[in-house]
């Protein structure tokens, strides 16, 4: 597991930037100073962090790196208008649930049930159930949202159910009941999918699986009842004497429903790639080394590697960096991945389902709640392994354009060109109109000179696949 150092300092007071997506919560406040994350919290919050800092289950959670270790500040650091100031571990690389696996969304669902179990044990309640408040180091999840836990009052029902459904429950039930992928919505849908909505995608069938009738036919019904007439459903169950128990016996039942939800997709385009490309093992192992030595001349803080099917790379990168987040846009293959590294290491290997010819935007707020990958963290290091001919021939992106793009991220280079006589290509061609005329060996090597500088080159299958090791121009 790879965590970055704590440091505990009074802020720059010119330098504390706010963060847009922090603005929703009127009790605390995240606001960046120079490279640490920290938080504001006002009086509520403020006594919520002191009953927090009482209870057994935060600290041991910590050590298990399952709460983002948090330290705070003096007092004479926080701002007028505050009541204490917090300061974050920060993660190596932020993503968001439309960019998960779905067994990345289905283990963060199972921790926020676990804290929240966790913090009703020791009289407190978690406020929000949105997998926005979960991150990763790694496979490892990590929640982040410190001020979400409450000091549970009695009578008080747990308002962060519907929340739960519609972020957690319901993507994960429409992948394994449906079979359909749960990043569209999560992209889609900023408070997730709404239970009537949820209710008219499922099958008659559906309904006799476990958990659908209870948390999404029966919610759909109330939410239809209750819309529009003013009713304070959260007074009357707390006038109708609401107990912990009942909400303790809702999350253990959700716990055994979300454990079992999982995606049972055998294959996808990509998926066998792994097995069935065509190099040779001994032009496999020529390939290895290029990449390696790349990698270990810079030794790269962090890396993308772009299109990274199954990680082998990644892992060969991994070995010779801080981090790595391998991007890929087949969903099973990011999800077996997510597997193997929970399985087999290494801790510091990220697995997203990125496509590149569309990814994640700007979203939210004045388009800053949610942030584009470069605005995450500029990579140190590029790997573009097999990858050129799927975004020029299968996206439609001109040859030059991609090129640019990755000269505009400023780093070091590895890509790979597979030519026209490359069986790959020839089936990526093999049912389109060849208006491609910028895909040439001659043409690449061109382009790639005017953006970058060859540091190494290795030529392979006979001449049909080029990988080039480059550094942008000075």
């Amino acid at each position: 597991m790879l965590k970055m150092v704590v440091r505990v300092s009074p802020p720059d007071p010119d330098a504390i930037n706010p963060e847009p997506g922090s603005f929703r919560d009127r009790n605390s406040r995240v606001v960046y100073s120079h490279d640490r994350v920290r938080r504001l919290l006002n009086d509520s919050a403020c006594l919520n962090w002191k009953q927090l800092l009482k209870t057994r289950f935060y600290h041991e959670r910590i050590q298990r790196f399952e709460i983002i270790p948090t330290e705070e500040l003096s007092a004479d650091s926080v701002p007028e208008g505050w009541a204490a100031m917090l300061e974050h571990e920060r993660v190596p690389f932020v993503s968001y649930p439309y960019e998960w696996s779905s067994g990345m969304l289905r283990k963060a669902a199972l921790l926020q049930l676990e804290l929240m179990l966790d913090a009703l044990n020791e009289g407190m309640i978690i406020k929000d159930a949105t997998p926005f408040n979960i991150q990763w180091s790694g496979v490892r999840s990590v929640f982040i949202d410190v001020p979400s836990f409450e000091v549970l009052r009695p009578g008080e029902p747990w308002v962060a159910y519907r929340q739960f459904c519609r972020m957690f429950l319901y993507p994960l039930m429409l992948r394994a009941y449906r079979g359909l992928p749960s990043q569209p919505w999560l992209r889609a849908f900023v408070d997730g999918i709404e239970p009537e909505f949820m209710n008219r995608m499922l099958a008659t069938r559906d309904y006799f699986r476990a958990g659908v009738f209870s948390h999404v036919f029966m919610h759909a019904l109330i939410s239809r009842q209750y819309a529009g007439t003013g009713v304070d459903q959260r007074k009357q169950l707390r006038d109708a004497g609401f107990h912990v128990d009942l909400i303790r016996t809702n999350v253990r039942r959700l716990i055994k429903i979300v454990s079992r939800l999982k995606w049972k997709d055998k294959r996808s385009a990509w998926s066998d790639y792994a097995r069935e490309h065509s190099y040779p093992e001994a032009e496999v192992a020529r390939k290895e080394q290029f990449v390696s030595d790349a990698v270990r001349s810079i030794r790269p803080q962090l890396v993308w590697d772009l299109g990274c099917n199954a990680g082998h790379f990644a892992r060969i990168a991994a070995k010779h960096s801080g981090y790595v987040v391998a991007c890929d846009a087949d969903h099973l293959v990011i999800e077996r991945l997510f597997e193997s590294l929970c399985a087999n290491g290494p801790d510091n290997i990220l697995p997203l389902a990125v496509n590149l010819t569309d990814p994640s935007p700007a979203l939210g707020w004045n388009l800053r709640e949610r942030k584009t990958m470069l605005e995450r963290g500029r990579p140190d290091m590029v790997l573009a392994l097999a990858l050129v001919h799927h975004i020029v021939i299968s996206g439609n992106i001109p040859l030059g354009e991609f090129l640019d793009w990755l000269s505009e991220i400023g780093c070091a280079l590895v890509i790979e060109f597979p030519t026209r006589a490359d069986e790959m290509v020839r089936s990526l061609l093999r049912n389109k109109a060849d208006q491609y005329s910028d895909y040439s060996l001659e043409n690449f090597e061109s382009l790639l000179t005017q953006r970058f500088t060859i540091r190494n080159r290795l030529e392979l299958k006979d001449g049909r696949r080029h990988i080039f090791f480059v550094t942008v121009n000075d």
